[in-house]
């Protein structure tokens, strides 16, 4: 009886606690990797709000219109070619880390904002017109992704205005 009663025991365990066992893990796992995806993307938010505060440290460069700086002297232009490789580094990492051609919508509505800044930075004439050289040696796929980008911004208004729909977009 006793024999039969381990017996018992050991089947229930089996049937039982080692798929609750499992599923417990698989929630754990992805639970886990939310965190991790959610922690690169807080750090690349920081990175880009460090960007942001040399933008503001060099105000004479007028890098937050969306028009060229007139006549800019050559120590202008070192220091502006410097801040744009800062941002296509800082777009690169975003892109390598960030986007997946078949994203969840939580990954869909973190790299739309990755991809409101390179549109932003693109709408600015000298910034398209240096990407040759800025993407020399960048991922090729970055490379094309964010060509294609300039070129559809190239002809884009000068501002788009957000209008409320209703309609939620994924």
């Amino acid at each position: 009886m006793r024999v039969e009663l381990w017996e018992l025991a050991s089947y229930v365990v089996t049937v039982l606690g080692l798929p609750c066992a499992i599923a417990i893990f698989l929630w754990q796992e992805r639970k886990e990797r939310a965190n991790e995806e959610e922690e690169q993307y807080q750090l690349l938010s920081d990175a880009y709000i460090d960007f942001l505060k040399v933008v503001l440290a060099n105000p004479d460069l007028q890098l937050r219109t969306n028009e060229p700086l007139d006549n800019p002297t050559a120590e202008q232009r070192e220091r502006m070619l410097v801040i744009f490789d800062m941002l296509m580094s800082l777009f690169e990492r975003a892109f390598l880390v960030a986007y997946k051609d078949d994203m969840s919508e939580e990954d869909r509505r973190r790299w739309n904002s990755w991809e409101d800044y390179m549109r932003e930075w693109c709408r600015r004439e000298d910034f398209r017109n240096l990407l040759p050289q800025l993407l020399r040696g960048e991922d090729p796929e970055f490379s094309n992704y964010l060509r294609r980008i300039a070129d559809e911004e190239r002809g884009a208004p000068e501002s788009q205005p957000f209008i409320f729909t209703g309609v939620k977009h994924g």
